[in-house]
């Protein structure tokens, strides 16, 4: 069988896109033919990390399996390519592939596969309803009733996102979920040891995301008021709320307290994670509808605390009472009595975010879970 993962960006950088990259690489290195298509802005080139599967065409080619395919886009908008060539790509391959495994949401994508003409299977992965962005849900409701009633199969992450979503009511049928799987995070003794040197004897938070409305910031940030003086917090990212996250923490008297990186490369992520003691994920919205931060902190040993926002599986990921606590969102004292909490049981919250990713969260089983699926439709 030949898939199509469709969807989404290069280079790298969201959850979306990684689950993609996961299964293309993980799919092909299995010796199913598996391709991923995406577009980039002229601008965007290839991540140093990724120069090992350049080819002359521009091409990325993991093994004599899976390659990933970049169109360019005229612009992004809307956290959205806007991309004729991916339309005209798909036109012209759309007779290579079975199923093509397209990624939701993504309105750049859904048109395409709409004018394509394919009529093979479709595999549509549902990672999140469309929920700030009201007026392009509005302009992309048709397109996506299709994509829904076009699908074979479709896909959650979470059995909680499937069966909370309203667009998804009708289809219960030909619904399933398959967790997102990722390799354990890397060690980096090294790194590690280089970050937590500069909280000597403290209490090291970390969080890692865009620094957008959804991601709950302000609230990690004033949780710190709670906490006793032990506690350190770093946020890693960037975003449009950094000087105003910047503002609030000088605003709060926390400037020794609390510290933002900045965007955090991929590459040092190892070290920010080997050097914390918790995971705090302080997401306030169900545009956080499942947070792999918080298994590749789990990869890790490290306890998580989260938040218990309602149709979001965010805390199906992060079994409370196991890995770690959810809480309320926005509630900045029920966060800080929860990582306190956490804090006075933490080997046992450790151990359980080790077992909690070995039983869910590893790239294998994901792996395994959507070849069991696509056999089903060939």
């Amino acid at each position: 069988m030949k898939i199509l993962q469709l969807g989404k960006f290069y280079p790298i950088r969201g959850g979306v896109e990684k689950v993609m990259w996961n299964l293309t690489k993980g799919l092909s290195d299995r010796g199913v033919d598996c391709d991923m298509l995406c577009a980039s802005l002229p601008s965007d080139g290839t991540d140093p990390q990724d120069a090992e599967f350049q080819q002359p065409d521009g091409t990325l080619r993991f093994n004599a399996h899976g390659r990933v395919f970049r169109v360019k886009a005229l612009a992004k908008k809307a956290a959205t390519m806007l991309s004729p060539a991916m339309i005209n790509w798909l036109r012209k391959h759309r007779d290579v592939y079975d199923i093509i495994h397209v990624h939701h949401p993504d309105p750049m994508a859904a048109l395409a596969l709409r004018l394509s003409g394919f009529r093979g299977k479709v595999v549509l992965h549902w990672h999140s309803d469309i929920v700030s962005q009201k007026f392009l849900l509005a302009l992309y409701r048709p397109l996506q009733n299709w994509l829904v009633k076009r699908a074979d199969r479709i896909v959650g992450t979470t059995p909680v996102y499937i069966q909370s979503s309203p667009y998804l009511k009708d289809v219960q049928s030909k619904c399933t979920y398959v967790p997102i799987g990722i390799q354990p995070v890397a060690a980096d003794p090294d790194g590690a040891r280089a970050v937590r040197n500069r909280f000597p004897g403290k209490v090291l938070l970390f969080s890692v995301g865009r620094l957008v409305p959804y991601k709950g910031f302000p609230v990690l940030i004033q949780a710190m008021r709670y906490l006793p003086e032990q506690y350190r917090l770093v946020i890693g990212g960037s975003g449009p709320l950094r000087s105003s996250l910047e503002e609030l923490i000088d605003r709060e008297n926390l400037r020794e307290r609390v510290s933002l990186t900045g965007y955090l490369p991929d590459e040092e992520l190892p070290a920010y994670y080997g050097a914390s003691d918790i995971f705090v994920l302080s997401s306030i919205m169900k545009t956080e509808a499942f947070g792999i931060v918080q298994i590749e902190a789990m990869s890790c040993g490290k306890p998580v605390v989260a938040t218990k926002i309602p149709g979001s599986g965010v805390s199906w990921v992060n079994a409370d009472g196991v890995s770690g606590r959810n809480v309320t969102p926005g509630d900045p004292r029920m966060l800080a009595a929860a990582i306190e909490d956490v804090t006075a049981h933490y080997e046992a919250f450790s151990e359980g975010a080790r077992a909690r990713f070995a039983g869910w969260f590893c790239e294998e089983k994901m792996i395994n879970s959507m070849i069991q699926i696509y056999e089903t439709l060939v």
